[in-house]
C-alpha cells in the first residue's frame, strides 16, 4: 500500500471517530455518604477485645462525630491511638461502641476518651476528656458535647 493511501485512510478514520457522539453513561451518579462506624454493625464482642459504650447527646443533624481512645502523656498530649470511631449526627441521642485491645492498654500512662463534632469541616462541639482507668468493658452512660472554643 502506498504511503499516500495509508495517510488518507488514517485521516478518514480519524474524522469518522471524532464526528460520532460520545457514549452515554447508563449509570446514574450516586452520592455516597461519608463512611461511619455504626454501632449496630459490630456484632458480638470477641473474647480478646473490650468495649466502651454509651450515648452521645447534643449532636446536631449532619455533624460528623469522631471518638478516640488516646494514650496521653503528663502534659495532656496524645501519644498513641487505641481505638477510634466516626458517627453521623441525627439531632438525637447517638449510641456508640468503641472496641479496643486490652493488651495494648499502657501501664503508667493515662488513657482518655476524647470526642469532637464537626460540620462542613468546622469544629462545632467537643467532648470533655474522660479518663479510662482500667482496660475493661465499661458502660459510660450519657456523655454531653459542649460548644467548641
Amino acid at each position: 500500500m502506498p504511503l499516500r493511501t495509508l495517510v488518507l485512510l488514517c485521516l478518514a478514520s480519524l474524522l469518522v471517530a471524532c464526528s460520532s457522539e460520545p457514549p452515554k453513561s447508563a449509570q446514574p451518579q450516586v452520592l455516597t455518604q461519608p463512611k461511619t462506624d455504626a454501632p449496630a454493625d459490630l456484632g458480638p464482642l470477641p473474647s480478646h477485645q473490650r468495649e466502651l459504650s454509651g450515648v452521645l447527646s447534643g449532636v446536631p443533624a449532619g455533624a460528623e462525630v469522631e471518638l478516640a481512645m488516646l494514650i496521653v502523656d503528663d502534659r495532656g498530649r496524645p501519644q498513641g491511638l487505641m481505638a477510634s470511631s466516626k458517627i453521623l449526627g441525627n439531632n438525637q441521642s447517638l449510641p456508640f461502641k468503641l472496641r479496643f485491645n486490652p493488651q495494648a492498654f499502657p501501664t503508667g500512662m493515662r488513657v482518655e476518651l476524647r470526642g469532637r463534632a464537626s460540620q462542613s469541616g468546622q469544629l462545632i462541639l467537643h467532648l470533655p476528656s474522660r479518663i479510662i482507668n482500667q482496660p475493661t468493658t465499661q458502660a459510660l452512660g450519657t456523655l454531653a458535647f459542649v460548644k467548641a472554643p
